[in-house]
């Protein structure tokens, strides 16, 4: 099995590339060790190497965050290690309903008038197709959260959480491109 590593925009998070389907659908991110092991065996792996601050699953990619003051070039051989061996073995990404659970849990998260129904489905709209899957493919992710008084609230995962690109991508990107799509949008921000 040969893993592929990409770097991402943010420095402390590295994207993996096993070659195979990590998750069939949506997404998920843990940042603590604690609630990775309660729902991913993988996920509860790769906290258990010192130094693993935030792991997040895509569709074919795992993205892992570092401590600050950790190299790359001494956590890698272990990350790789423990992919490589999760695969191989055969286990499940997830523990079964764990994964609904979170995407539930999730849309629960919402937050918006009714009365914006029709400009909250035109902006999840654009985000699933114009935004994620170029965000998906720097290691990260981002959902929406919630529509009020002309702000959009989003919440950025994976490689965006705590890149230092992440609010030039959030206020001159996205936040331009649903401007121009929506003229009800004011502006966008970031909330956990």
């Amino acid at each position: 099995m040969f893993i592929q590593t990409e770097a991402t925009p943010n420095p402390a998070t590295l994207k993996f590339l096993p070659g195979k389907e990590v998750l069939a659908e949506g997404t998920a991110d843990f940042r603590d060790a604690e609630g990775a092991a309660q729902a991913s065996p993988l996920a509860g792996k790769l906290f258990s190497i010192a130094g693993v601050t935030g792991v997040f699953f895509g569709y074919d990619f795992v993205t892992v965050t570092k401590d600050e003051g950790l190299e790359w070039q001494h956590l890698k051989p272990a990350i790789l290690g423990a992919i490589m061996e999760h695969f191989m073995s055969g286990a499940p990404v997830m523990i079964t309903g764990s994964q609904a659970t979170a995407d539930r849990t999730e849309q629960e998260g919402e937050f918006y008038d009714k009365a914006d129904e029709e400009i909250v489905v035109t902006i999840k709209e654009l985000l699933d197709t114009r935004v994620r899957p170029a965000v998906a493919q720097d290691g990260g992710d981002i959902t929406f959260r919630g529509y009020e008084n002309g702000t959009v609230f989003l919440n950025m995962k994976g490689a965006c959480a705590g890149c230092p690109s992440s609010t030039a991508t959030l206020k001159h990107g996205i936040q331009n491109l649903l401007k121009h799509f929506v003229p009800e949008v004011q502006q966008v921000e970031q909330v956990a």
